[in-house]
Order: C-alpha cells, then sequence, then structure tokens
C-alpha cells in the first residue's frame, strides 16, 4: 500500500505559485494595489509556498504538505471574509417577462 503523503500533490502546480508571486509583483498589480486600497500588496507568502512546493517536489513528507495546506486554508478564509456587495437574490422579479418602459424619456435625450 502507498502512503498518503507520496500520494499527494499540491493544490496547485509549484509554477502557478510562481506565476501569482510574479503578479503580485508586477508594475501594473502593485499600482492598482495602491490605487484601490492604498497599500502595497505583500508578496512573500507567493513565494515562499512556491519554494515549499519545490521542496514538497524534492523530498515528500509531513512538512511541507502540512505548511501548504495551512497556506491554502488561510487564503481561501481571507476570500470568504468579505460580504459581497449585493444581495443575492433567490427567485427573479415577478414583473420579469414585462416588457421595458421605452415609452420614457430617456436623461441623454433631454
Amino acid at each position: 500500500m502507498v502512503d498518503s503523503v507520496s500520494m499527494w500533490r499540491p493544490p496547485r502546480s509549484c509554477d502557478d505559485y510562481w506565476s501569482e508571486f510574479r503578479h503580485c509583483q508586477s508594475l501594473w498589480n502593485r499600482f492598482h494595489n495602491y490605487y484601490a486600497h492604498g497599500t502595497f500588496p505583500s508578496c512573500g507568502q507567493w513565494k515562499e509556498d512556491y519554494h515549499t512546493c519545490r521542496e514538497w517536489e524534492k523530498n515528500p513528507g509531513p512538512d511541507p504538505k502540512e505548511t501548504l495546506q495551512q497556506s491554502e486554508r488561510r487564503r481561501e478564509a481571507e476570500k470568504r471574509k468579505f460580504t459581497p456587495v449585493w444581495d443575492l437574490r433567490r427567485d427573479p422579479p415577478t414583473d420579469w417577462h414585462m416588457p421595458l418602459h421605452q415609452d420614457k424619456p430617456q436623461d441623454s435625450q433631454s
């Protein structure tokens, strides 16, 4: 029977971690993040995950596996912590089949 450590693969390929790090370091992304959030992005975790993934490829073991899993869990928890901007509706509006009010004058035609 093959042990579970040797069968396990990281949730992403190691090249994906490197690509994310390069994107994070790009001038465009740094500008966007500074404009949107007022700070530069911290890209260290992507680089650390890349090195951990490469380490796991060389020497599969429980330590790199656990480190990558914790990092992915933190990343997913960070995504879920923000509330959605819009309220999702369960059903379409009751008058969805009605024609639009095309006889109303629009603001741009005034």
